[in-house]
């Protein structure tokens, strides 16, 4: 599936911040949501507002779901600015759209809901693509990750990516890593007539982060992007452990009844990509690795 840089105080509270950017607290605070300057149409590339939802063309913006705890892919800059990878490429999406984006801070696990339901327009959150949630939505890819594990810098706890059975590992609520990764492996350890793997399930990913880095985990797993970023950001307490692994597609959700609004989305993304602002955008973030070309509605 599917990379982050600063110091960070360990006395009980984590930060991470892009350098320069603000900080991102695990407990979270006040949030507000932050958007795309208005604008027509982006110049280049197709007229595409025609393929807007009523609903969109009127407001003239896009409401975005968000689980703004995710750097560099999604988080919060001074507590209540959601800035990041995810966020500065939709919002070059929204320009080609003509509209803004209003980003909605939520629980990751509330989004595709959100978004079945109405609340938002779109979710856009570092969504894995997979068959559970194409069944539930359209999803567009437009980047490649993997999932990686992490440890306390120097391995103390031992802890053996293939065979962590007893070991207290870190992942976030709603992930494809808890719903897909860890049966499979608590199922492994059952088999063998192993301890099951003790499992700190947390909201948030810094949490989960802040949990590997203050001991209470012996390791965590996500996104690699999210942990290549969260080893720079600790200067050092943490390591990659082992290789990335199961890479697919993110995809943005979109209601399973606007196929024409998603696929239009693809145009967008194809644009921004032969203008160059679509890798410049990954570069930015250090995320460059994860680009695409095959844009698509549920791949």
């Amino acid at each position: 599936m599917s990379v982050l840089r600063r110091a960070l105080a360990l006395s009980g509270v984590l930060v991470l911040a892009a350098a320069g950017c603000g900080s991102n607290s695990l407990e979270g605070s006040s949030t507000s949501p932050s958007s795309a300057p208005s604008s027509a149409p982006a110049s280049g590339g197709p007229d595409l507002s025609g393929a807007l939802p009523a609903k969109i063309k009127s407001a003239g913006k896009i409401v975005v779901g968000v689980d703004a705890s995710y750097p560099p892919n999604e988080f919060l800059q001074g507590g209540k600015t959601v800035v990041g990878m995810d966020v500065d490429l939709f919002n070059a999406v929204a320009q080609k759209f003509g509209v803004t984006v209003d980003w909605q801070p939520a629980g990751f696990d509330t989004i595709i809901t959100g978004v079945q339901g109405g609340k938002y327009d779109v979710g856009v959150s570092s969504f894995t693509i997979n068959d559970k949630r194409k069944q539930q939505v359209n999803m567009v890819s437009y980047f490649n990750a993997g999932t990686l594990w992490a440890t306390a810098k120097g391995n103390p706890k031992g802890v053996n990516a293939d065979d962590a059975c007893g070991k207290t590992v870190a992942v976030q609520k709603g992930t494809t890593q808890l719903e897909d990764d860890i049966p499979k492996r608590q199922a492994k350890c059952k088999a063998e007539g192993k301890p099951e793997i003790k499992l700190v399930v947390r909201e948030k990913q810094d949490q989960a982060t802040a949990d590997l880095v203050a001991g209470k985990a012996d390791a965590m797993l996500a996104d690699s992007p999210i942990v290549l970023y969260a080893i720079k950001q600790t200067n050092g307490q943490l390591e990659q452990l082992g290789d990335i692994y199961d890479a697919a597609p993110y995809g943005y959700v979109v209601p399973k009844d606007q196929t024409e609004f998603a696929q239009a989305i693809t145009e967008a993304l194809k644009a921004l990509d032969q203008e160059g602002t679509y890798k410049s955008t990954l570069q930015k973030w250090n995320n460059d690795s994860g680009a695409i070309t095959d844009f698509a509605v549920n791949p």
